[in-house]
């Protein structure tokens, strides 16, 4: 499925539906545009695989679609075909939507993640998911104070590029993605190798 911002801050969404993700009230798919069901004030949308997000002015957050490991963040695991709130998220600044997790960056450039975490992909410390926004574990460097400036998110990893420029990433690191030297998976964040003056992040 793909969605799209307007300049009017509303969104029109089009694709596949089956668990809601296009957040029209229903699960029909759709060849054409359809617009997302009560929202405006948008600033930024995310799609991951069977969800999508939606950050607003007021730097809270919406989230549509499945819900089976607690990726929208509203304290279920229920999948909802129209926006539900992200509880307790705000502050929010940027929205990464993962293949199950997802995450936001806050305004003091610190992180939170919600949902699948069986890899590590939320940088929580440990492998246990959350159907709420959890804080980042050592996402900020101090002496001088670093933090992030962009998220980015999707299958069972997750980065952020530091104000620094360098990169912090977590997560499943089978294929080596955490860039570290090894294929070692990583709870929390951790420095990706010989990278400098790095301008932005893809997951």
């Amino acid at each position: 499925h793909i969605c799209a911002l307007l300049a009017d801050q509303t969104m029109r969404c089009w694709g596949r539906n089956s668990e809601g993700q296009l957040g029209i009230g229903n699960n029909s798919n759709s060849n054409t545009t359809v617009v997302v069901s009560g929202l405006t004030e948008v600033t930024q949308v995310a799609a991951g695989d069977y969800h999508t997000c939606a950050l607003l002015a007021d730097q809270t957050a919406r989230c549509w679609g499945e819900n089976g490991n607690g990726q929208l963040g509203d304290d279920s695991f229920t999948d909802s075909n129209t926006p539900v709130i992200v509880s307790g998220l705000i502050g929010a600044t940027q929205i990464a939507a993962g293949e199950l997790h997802t995450c936001a960056l806050l305004a003091d450039q610190t992180a939170q993640c919600w949902g699948r975490n069986l890899e590590g992909q939320l940088g929580t410390g440990n492998t246990s998911s959350s159907k709420t926004p959890i804080n980042v574990i050592g996402l900020i460097l101090t002496t001088p104070i670093i933090g992030a400036t962009q998220i980015s998110t999707f299958n069972n990893h997750t980065c952020a590029l530091m104000a620094d420029r360098t990169v912090r990433c977590w997560g499943r690191n089978h294929f080596g993605q955490l860039g570290i030297g090894n294929i070692t998976d990583s709870l929390t964040p951790v420095k990706v190798s010989g990278l400098t003056n790095a301008t932005q992040i893809a997951v």
